[in-house]
Parts: C-alpha cells; structure tokens; sequence
C-alpha cells in the first residue's frame, strides 16, 4: 500500500524538488533573514519596524494603488471586449484576439519599455505627432515616468491576460440560461442581474485579484522607465539586492519581501475561494 502511494507520487518528485529549492529554500531565508539582526545575528523585529514605516510604508502604499488601478481598470475593459468577441459568432475573430492576448499578455520589461519611450516619450512618435497639432500633454500635466504613466503601460499587458483570463467564464454562461430568461419574459438587464452577473462574479473577482498580484509583483518594466525613481515595494527591494543599503539595515530588503509574501498569500486565498466558487457553474 505504501509503495504503491509512493510510486503514484514519484511522478512528482522532480517538482517538489525544483518548488523547494527556488521557491522554498528562497521563502525560508527571506523569513529568518527579516528577523535577524545583521550585525549580532540574534532574533530582532527591528526590520520589520523599518520596512513598515517612512519611505517604505509609503513604497507599499504606492505599490498597492498602482496595482488597484492596474486590476480593476484592466479588468473592466478585458472582461467587455472578452465579452464583445464572445458574443460575435466570429470564430475567427476570436482566434485572433486569443492569439494576440497571449503574445502582448506576455510583453514587457525593457523592451516594453522601450517601446512606450518611443512612442509616449516626451520625444516619443505619438506626443511628436499630438504636438504638431498643437497640444503638448507633457505640457498638460502627463509624463511617462510618473504614476499615470506607469500605470497606462502596465494596462498594456493587463487587458490581453484579462481577455485571456475571462473568457473560460464567458464560455461556460450557458445558452439555455439565456433562453430560459427569455421565455420567462425577463429582460437582458434581468439577465445579467439574477443569473449571468452571479455566475460571472467570482470569476471576475477572481481574475482582478490575479491581475492585482501581477501588477503588485512587477519589477523590470518599471526599474526600466524610471530607473527607480517611483517609490514601489519591488524596486525598494531591488536597491537592496544591488547593495544600494545603509550599514546595520542588510535585512530590510527582506522585511519587504516578507511583506510581499504576505499580501500575495492573502490574494491567493481569496482567489482560491472565489475560483471554487465560479467552478461550481464552469464545469
């Protein structure tokens, strides 16, 4: 009986491997190191203090408003036009977007930001053009390299992994629901509100807080545009791993990764029960 238990969990082994050693192992040092005081070594929450206060407290709250404002928007929009391609009776069209969101969905880091340097910069295609018909955004208030900025080429990606996230949801609102409303001579906003609404909601809810862990987590494409000059948790990290710390503080960099660890783990539970919750209708 055991070694049948065994053999059927071998398959597994690689990966419990590979999980511990680049997820686990990394995880363990970032909790001992947060309450360790680099100097003495002995157990501090002096770290801890530092990471949730000043320039820190704020690099977290800025990080949790960049990554609201980059789910729910994005979500929004991904979940209409996932909507729109759905309802088209295109299968074409639906290839093509599928396709396309899962190329941009996983665009970014330098090159995106390259590319929305040439094109949003302030030398950038698209300003070049808006200025030669007379109106200046960078004149306006608008920069690239600001919170707006950032969060307009974080929706770059966001909306394609929406559409792509969304639309299993969108496939399994059955058609005899809306034939069934339809006899009963509901309407389409009596639809949407006692049937499609509550089946799309966890899934929704679901897909949001996917896109807020994404967001919360990014690094590269912002460490690129601003070259760390906008106060967020993982570029605050990054400073750390570069060397970039005052003497008797090497362990913050880790309080803050513990920090992250923390919200992300809250995220997934509540995605984990709210994906429970849409496959009881999905499956």
């Amino acid at each position: 009986m055991v070694l049948g238990r065994l053999k059927a969990f071998s398959g597994l082994a690689p990966f419990a491997v590979y999980a511990f050693v680049f997820l686990g192992l990394p995880v363990i040092a970032i909790v001992v190191g947060a309450f360790t005081d680099p100097a003495t070594g002995e157990f501090t929450l002096g770290n801890i203090q530092v990471a949730a206060s000043g320039i820190y407290l704020q690099g977290y709250v800025t990080s949790i408003e960049l990554s609201i404002v980059t789910a729910v928007v994005p979500g929004i929009i991904g979940l209409v036009v996932a909507h729109v391609v759905q309802t088209s009776g295109s299968s074409a069209l639906r290839r093509v977007v599928s396709t396309a969101s899962g190329v941009f969905a996983n665009f970014g880091g330098v090159q995106l930001a390259f590319l929305f340097i040439a094109s949003l910069g302030s030398s950038g295609l698209v300003v070049g053009w808006l200025k030669a018909l007379g109106f200046d955004p960078y004149d306006h208030g608008f920069s690239l390299y600001t919170f707006v900025g950032i969060a307009i080429v974080y929706m770059y990606f966001q909306i394609p992994l929406m559409i792509l996230v969304i639309t299993p949801a969108l496939e399994g609102l059955k058609p005899a629901w809306r034939e069934a409303a339809d006899n009963l001579g509901a309407s389409g906003w009596q639809y949407w509100r006692m049937v499609g609404g509550p089946v799309l909601v966890p899934s929704f809810l679901g897909s949001v807080l996917l896109l807020f862990g994404g967001a919360f987590s990014a690094y590269a494409t912002t460490q690129a545009l601003t070259s760390g000059s906008l106060a967020i948790t993982p570029i605050q990290i990054g400073g750390f791993l570069n060397g970039n710390v005052l003497s008797g503080q090497e362990n913050v960099g880790k309080a803050l990764g513990l920090g992250m660890i923390v919200i992300i783990a809250v995220v997934m539970v509540f995605y984990s029960v709210l994906q429970r919750r849409a496959s009881k209708w999905l499956r």
